[in-house]
């Protein structure tokens, strides 16, 4: 087994490479770049009129605000003066010091706007990774007891109605009825204005109302596939001849739950634990930006917007490597819930 999981580690580097040399090239390619930008806001300045971006850009026929030789030199600044391979392994042999970059629309270190928003992703994936294995664990297992009575039912109406709306549409609905209306909870953000100024016990309680609407957008939609899977394998293993011959001798229902079906029908659930991880803690960027939570999810979505490709490439390298190291742990723990499992 140790051997299997040191040749998973090696592929992790391989698929590394390929998925960052694909985007980073996609990147090069895309119009609306750091120069493009600095053209439009140039321009913007010297016309007098506001904002930058894509919409600001040249058209047929309007004037070059830059010479060819700022151009030039802004080309060599950004890196675009060199071929694609040359500039990725130039960028890959930073990430390899540790070195993600610097932001081309805030000029910060990417790692020190991705280390800002990180423990926020980790607060909001935990949580969301106890609740939903915390609920539909437990649900699966009454439904699969109880198959085809009233809780079966009205249980599946409700996790299919969560399924059916997307996370962050529940959220605006949530925000609509509870924030606006009902002024239950807030309208957005992780803490109030006044935080600074609270007690330990307050703050405690500042961040937990404002964390209640989010996370259920976050989980909301996951409840009803891990139920499910859980209710489907259960039934599928009380219905195998181990079961049924366990209860026949004399074994109590409840302990030929607990003690053989439940065991067999943790192993789906195991093997998507380790992509629930890598997905959970990159955040989402639409509920993000919906309750207005500076996470990962919303980092990433408006570097994309502003084409901060340095900050686009280290939320690449952490969600990459996240993701991959998330496989070999639903291997690793596929092998520690089923024994009969042996990796070679």
């Amino acid at each position: 087994m140790t051997a299997y999981f040191i040749r998973r580690l090696l592929l992790v580097i391989p698929t590394f490479i390929g998925i960052t040399i694909m985007v980073f090239t996609i990147t090069r390619f895309v119009p609306g770049g750091p120069i493009e930008r600095i053209i439009a806001d140039t321009r913007a300045m010297q016309t007098g009129h506001g904002g930058s971006g894509s919409s600001s850009m040249s058209g047929p026929g309007s004037e070059q605000p830059l010479s060819q030789e700022q151009i030039q030199k802004l080309k060599e600044y950004y890196g675009f003066d060199k071929p694609v391979l040359t500039s990725y392994f130039i960028w890959l042999g930073k990430v390899l010091r540790g070195n993600l970059g610097q932001s081309t629309r805030y000029y910060d270190p990417v790692w020190d706007m991705i280390r800002e928003r990180i423990p926020i992703s980790l607060y909001f994936g935990i949580l969301s990774l106890i609740m939903i294995y915390g609920v539909c664990i437990p649900l699966g297992v009454a439904k699969a007891i109880r198959h085809r009575t009233g809780f079966d039912n009205i249980t599946s109406a409700i996790i299919f109605t969560g399924y059916a709306i997307p996370g962050w549409v529940a959220g605006v609905f949530m925000l609509v009825l509870f924030a606006s209306n009902f002024d239950v909870f807030p309208l957005g953000g992780l803490v109030s204005e006044l935080f600074e100024e609270m007690t330990l016990f307050e703050k405690i309680m500042d961040i937990a109302w404002h964390t209640v609407l989010p996370l259920l957008s976050y989980v909301i939609g996951s409840f009803t596939v891990m139920t499910l899977l859980m209710k489907n394998t259960l039934m599928d293993n009380l219905s195998s001849d181990y079961v049924r011959t366990a209860i026949a001798k004399g074994l109590p229902f409840k302990k030929a739950v607990l003690n053989h079906a439940m065991q067999n029908s943790l192993i789906p659930l195991a093997t998507s634990f380790g992509n629930n991880i890598s997905i959970l803690l990159m955040g989402s960027f639409l509920i993000e930006k919906v309750f207005n939570i500076n996470g990962m999810g919303l980092l990433g979505y408006e570097s994309i917007l502003d084409r901060d490709y340095p900050v686009v490439m280290g939320i690449l390298v952490i969600s990459s490597l996240l993701f991959m190291i998330g496989n070999i742990l639903s291997d690793l723990c596929v092998a520690l819930v089923d024994p009969r499992v042996r990796f070679k």
